[in-house]
């Protein structure tokens, strides 16, 4: 660890999202959900201003939700078709400092993990971060057993042979009558029967009935050291196919986390000429190549507007195939005459969780996507847009349910993370933390969530389902 915090703990939490009509939340019950989030918002902060990781608080996070039967995960999870339950979890790890590696020997983690199709477990998360700890591999990928309990560099394990690692690792175990919750049995029962489970509207695909939460819980952290964790948990879908794999457990659908360098400051490029006729130019090692930019071909940009006249002359002098065939040579003559200097570098980092129509983030691949228009979009997108650009109005995955948006729930959901960057010129002993941002977005009818908001340097707790403020007033 740094000997010095480098960042203030960023956390945000999710409960499920779906088509929550307001007349289906009485005051009563949103104020069970009201105590609960808030409740385990200010304990997971509690636990990140305390020294935890990022990973262990967001598995702290999600443990509380897993025991809380108002939450599709752990005890409050779904029925399938077959009246069972069959919960998923998954957790991912990154880290925005550079000389930080989560994943390294010394922190023995994989970079992301999921377990499906798990019965009986209390809490499904604490087995995901076991298989994500428990790699069974050295840094030289040289076989070890871990802790006596064994362990692979698997990042996807189900069903009855996970539930026997997780004994095996002295994970707590609770019988089916644990799992029973009246609320999701009438669910259950009320779905039986019909041809498609209509879940678009909440109020009649329940009968008029209030109704726990719908759709995945997760949290996603930011701790003092820089590094990111999401964790994730549900039961699925009511009345889904036993058997069926959700979003949940599946890197780049339902969750996903990364951490990248990007060029920053004014540097001069070096010469293209390595780019012509399909040739890449590889700079010397240490220095940093920026591609072309703009419509200009790479002759005029790099000779014509640099070197004024040495396009003419190089045209007249040599053919193609020598032009071809000195470019290296003259390429990196030309680098050393401009004497550029080297854009320093600043890291930036992202974890997303989402919460809904798994099958439709499956479809879209929603979490990895979002995370790749921020990473590939020249440092111009933030995660905030991108999120937005698939779980909000409008977005990839509305578009992805085509005519059947607004009449099956396929497409509904949304979005949470978190985005940090750390510029490589900034000291580690800098007395004023660093922040990272909070973002989300959904494009249905509410998304159970809670989070810290920092107004004017005084941090505020928010409590939201809706995109308003909660209201007595149907």
């Amino acid at each position: 660890m740094p000997s010095e915090p480098l960042f203030k703990p960023t956390l945000i939490i999710h409960g499920g999202a779906g088509a929550i009509h307001r007349s289906a939340l009485p005051p009563d019950l949103y104020a069970r959900y009201h105590a609960s989030l808030l409740s385990y918002l200010r304990s997971t902060k509690h636990f990140l201003e305390n020294g935890a990781t990022a990973l262990d608080a967001a598995v702290h996070a999600v443990s509380l939700m897993e025991d809380d039967e108002l939450f599709n995960c752990g005890r409050g999870s779904v029925f399938t078709s077959a009246g069972t339950i069959e919960m998923e979890a998954s957790l991912m790890v990154t880290s925005v400092v550079p000389s930080r590696d989560v994943t390294n020997e010394s922190a023995g983690l994989k970079r992301g993990a999921g377990v499906i199709g798990i019965k009986n477990v209390r809490h499904p998360i604490r087995l995901a971060r076991e298989l994500l700890r428990r790699t069974g591999q050295d840094a030289n990928g040289n076989p070890v057993d871990t802790d006596g309990g064994g362990g692979s560099m698997h990042s996807q394990l189900a069903g009855p042979y996970v539930e026997g690692l997780a004994r095996e690792w002295g994970l707590e175990f609770k019988p089916d009558e644990w799992f029973w919750t009246k609320q999701r049995w009438e669910e259950h029962r009320r779905g039986l029967g019909k041809d498609k489970i209509d879940s678009h509207s909440a109020s009649e695909a329940d009968g008029g009935h209030t109704f726990p939460s719908q759709g995945t819980v997760g949290c996603v952290c930011l701790d003092q050291w820089g590094d990111l964790a999401v964790a994730t948990s549900t039961g699925g879908l009511t009345n889904k196919f036993p058997g069926r794999v959700g979003d949940t457990p599946t890197l780049g659908a339902g969750f996903w986390a990364e951490a990248w360098d990007v060029d920053v400051g004014d540097a001069i490029s070096p010469p293209s000429l390595g780019l012509v006729r399909g040739m890449r130019y590889v700079p010397p090692k240490g220095l940093i190549a920026m591609p072309p930019t703009g419509s200009k071909s790479v002759w005029d940009m790099t000779l014509a507007d640099c070197l004024p006249g040495s396009l003419s002359f190089l045209r007249a002098t040599f053919e193609p195939s020598d032009i071809e065939s000195n470019t290296s040579l003259l390429s990196h003559q030309l680098y050393n005459d401009q004497k550029p200097s080297i854009s320093r570098r600043k890291r930036r980092a992202v974890a997303v969780s989402g919460t809904g129509n798994g099958d439709s983030f499956l479809r879209t691949a929603a979490a990895r996507t979002a995370c790749a228009m921020a990473r590939f979009s020249g440092d111009t997108v933030g995660l905030a847009d991108a999120v937005s650009a698939v779980a909000g109005a409008d977005g990839e995955l509305q578009r992805s349910a085509g005519r059947r948006w607004n009449k099956t729930s396929e497409g509904m959901g949304g979005i949470i993370g978190i985005e940090a960057e750390f510029d490589d010129e900034d000291t580690a002993s800098s007395s004023v933390l660093r922040s990272g941002k909070v973002v989300f977005d959904f494009n249905c009818g509410g998304m159970y969530r809670a989070y810290i908001e920092d107004v004017d340097g005084e941090e505020i707790e928010r409590v939201m389902v809706f995109k308003e403020p909660y209201s007595s007033d149907i």
